[in-house]
């Protein structure tokens, strides 16, 4: 019989994601689509884990089973780990990628190539009603490019240049992305330790 999984996203890209990953390991994946009444989670954490603990412990209350929930983010050495966990939202709260990166492109635009340092982080919590939240996070190292370049991708994927493959995120195949990005390695992790959760 397969383990109900519930993976706290409504992002069908994330989803795809988890299912492909999870199918394999012989887990049935649910997620928010699934369970329209559950209540709505206010993300006001400082720390990716502690907005990644807040969702998912929630949500493992609620339904009483396992939950996975992720946070993540960018994170720019020349601007104190700005936007950090208001990434999605950084421009305001309308959520747009462009407003995000041109705020961020405009905050950068006297920092020289070699101070442009950043990644991108993930960090995925796995909580069961009644005990110990696990945590496992993912980075992908990179730099902030002068300019958006790319198309394949969303959020700051457009800015973030990836010195191993010479291009922006948004310039890499879905299957190279899926090799080095921050979720890909998060979530590898957290299969490769699944015998401390499941």
């Amino acid at each position: 019989m397969k383990i109900e999984l519930v993976i706290a996203t409504q992002n069908k890209g994330k989803l795809a994601e988890f299912e492909q990953m999870f199918g394999v390991e012989g887990f049935e994946v649910k997620s928010l689509i699934d369970y329209p009444e559950l209540p709505e989670i206010n993300e006001d954490g400082q720390t990716f884990a502690e907005n990644a603990a807040k969702k998912a412990e929630t949500l493992a209350n609620y339904l009483n089973q396992m939950v996975i929930a992720d946070d993540s983010g960018l994170v720019i050495d020349a601007l104190n780990g700005r936007p950090g966990v208001y990434s999605a939202r950084y421009a305001g709260e309308e959520k747009s990628d462009v407003a995000n990166m041109d705020k961020v492109l405009k905050e950068m635009v006297d920092i020289p190539a070699e101070d442009r340092s950043a990644r991108f982080v993930c960090v995925m919590a796995v909580a069961k009603p009644n005990e110990t939240t696990k945590f496992y996070e993912g980075v992908c190292e990179g730099t902030i490019s002068l300019e958006a370049v790319g198309t394949n991708g969303f959020g700051y994927d457009p800015i973030f240049y990836v010195p191993s493959f010479e291009k922006t995120m948004a310039q890499l195949s879905s299957e190279q992305k899926n090799k080095i990005s921050h979720r890909g390695n998060a979530l590898n992790r957290l299969l490769d330790n699944k015998d401390e959760w499941r």
